[in-house]
């Protein structure tokens, strides 16, 4: 017994050195870093719940390495991704929940099921809006009996879920008819932020904030904007114009705390002029293009094939306690 453990450990520990090992040899690392005599105390220690952050993280850092174009980047962030995937099934074989090839089996299993027109017999001959139709029409029956905005995951970024929420609102008719009726509702939420204020009662602040925030969400959806690509562009630009700020106080052996609002607004000015300029030159030679932050979650447009969660047609009429 004793020398089969031997043998066993002799070819995981060849399988964890092969470069060429592939799907097997990330596994047996991961198995290794779980072995309780050999293994990680840190990777040990982790469960569920302390490991969802960093899932969450490691697919933010793949959506930021694609969002700056990092291509040599993004094969590490996809590994990174991949073994958060490896970590979680490990746990599950060590529970006697699941193990990796349940999930490979899922997955496949579902796309096999989702796509009939490619595995199956239905026709390819489809619209993208018709495609979405039957991808939402055969989830609905996968769930069963389920209310409409069940399955939305919490765990999403706020304006992402807010944007799915609505999506699912929108496909049984709880909707504005256009933006018009959503800047309508932004103005009115907006008016009810500052009664709130002069209330001086946080909760109701908060809530109010949280409201207007919802119809902003809903105003990009109607627009086909992403509000997640469109914050994290505004974040550039405020990261790209602030910098300059500091450079040009540094370049008279200053900070901004040696500054003040007056001096920084005027250099914030000058950044904002020098970028309007940039972005006329890049525009007289590059021509005409799409928008980093074009929806892809929006009505006629393709499932989202990520999760359970795909959006559909903008808009809903009221925020959650909104009025």
């Amino acid at each position: 017994m004793q020398h089969d453990r031997q043998d066993d450990d002799s070819f995981i520990d060849s399988l964890i050195r092969d470069p060429d090992g592939g799907m097997p040899r990330l596994l047996a690392i991961m198995a290794r870093l779980r072995d309780p005599r050999r293994g990680c105390p840190w990777d040990l220690e982790q469960d569920f719940a302390s490991i969802a952050p960093y899932t969450l993280e490691e697919a933010h850092e793949v959506a930021d390495a694609i969002q700056r174009q990092a291509w040599a980047e993004l094969r590490g962030e996809l590994g990174d991704l991949l073994f958060q995937t490896v970590f979680h099934a490990r746990m599950a074989e060590e529970a006697g929940l699941f193990a990796f090839p349940d999930v490979v089996a899922a997955i496949a299993d579902k796309m096999v099921a989702r796509h009939p027109h490619v595995f199956g017999s239905e026709s390819r001959d489809k619209t993208a809006e018709e495609q979405t139709r039957d991808w939402e029409a055969l989830k609905a029956r996968e769930r069963g009996r389920a209310r409409v905005l069940d399955g939305v995951a919490l765990a999403l970024p706020a304006l992402t879920r807010a944007v799915k929420l609505q999506n699912r609102a929108a496909r049984v008719g709880f909707d504005w008819p256009s933006a018009v009726q959503v800047l309508d509702k932004l103005t009115e939420e907006a008016r009810e932020v500052v009664e709130a204020r002069d209330s001086l009662d946080p909760e109701a602040v908060a809530e109010e904030l949280g409201d207007l925030l919802f119809v902003v969400a809903n105003l990009a959806r109607h627009l086909q904007v992403d509000p997640e690509a469109a914050l994290r562009a505004a974040n550039a630009k405020f990261t790209r114009r602030f910098a300059r700020i500091e450079d040009w106080l540094a370049a008279e052996g200053r900070s901004p705390a040696a500054s003040d609002l007056a001096e920084m607004d005027a250099l914030w000015n000058r950044a904002k002029a020098e970028d309007k300029a940039k972005g006329a030159a890049r525009g007289s030679t590059a021509g005409a293009g799409g928008t980093a932050g074009s929806a892809p979650d929006t009505a006629g447009g393709a499932p989202d094939r990520a999760a359970d969660t795909a959006g559909g047609a903008p808009g809903t009429p009221t925020a959650p306690g909104g009025g």
